[in-house]
């Protein structure tokens, strides 16, 4: 079976000041960790960068880049995105094709936004997907922490798993690359 790990808009703007996630040093060290195996098993990394203008988020801005202390490599793939779904209108789905590409281990930035509108299109397109339960994270919002919208989207999105696609939610030290 072919995999590829997303990671998804771990970028400054999201991992300091104003808008920082929750726990998210030990966040990016998960992620660095699963990288570092995937890129290890010749499992391809792809690094998804949302962009949004006149916002920390503007292209090529200091808050756009990715974050500090995030290990990448020449050889990931990169992907730019304006919207939640890291699939419409990018290059995503070509470069990973579902006909070649059948799981997607997804983890990164925002649990609530982007994260959840990737996992479920990817479920929709037909990818197995793993939700890794300890590497995606968010901030509190006016009703909930940002603990419990994790695990409410933990909970939640384990549930997808349907006859021709499964999303399942595991810890990173749990997921076979």
């Amino acid at each position: 079976m072919s995999t590829a790990l997303l990671i998804i808009d771990v970028q400054q703007a999201l991992c300091s000041g104003e808008y920082q996630c929750f726990d998210i040093h030990r966040v990016i060290d998960t992620i660095n960790q699963l990288s570092t195996r995937a890129r290890k098993t010749g499992v391809p990394v792809v690094l998804i960068q949302h962009e949004e203008k006149d916002s920390p988020l503007a292209y090529s801005a200091e808050g756009w880049q990715l974050a500090d202390g995030l290990l990448t490599t020449e050889q990931d793939l990169r992907v730019r995105k304006t919207t939640p779904d890291s699939f419409y209108q990018t290059e995503l789905g070509k470069l990973l094709p579902s006909e070649d590409f059948e799981r997607l281990i997804i983890c990164g930035l925002q649990t609530d936004y982007c994260v959840n509108a990737t996992v479920r299109q990817a479920h929709q397109r037909g990818y197995d997907v793993v939700l890794v339960a300890d590497a995606h994270s968010t901030v509190n919002d006016s009703t909930m922490s940002a603990e419990d919208i994790i695990a409410e989207h933990n909970k939640d999105l384990a549930h997808l798993t349907g006859a021709t696609a499964r999303v399942d939610v595991k810890p990173a030290v749990e997921i076979i690359l």
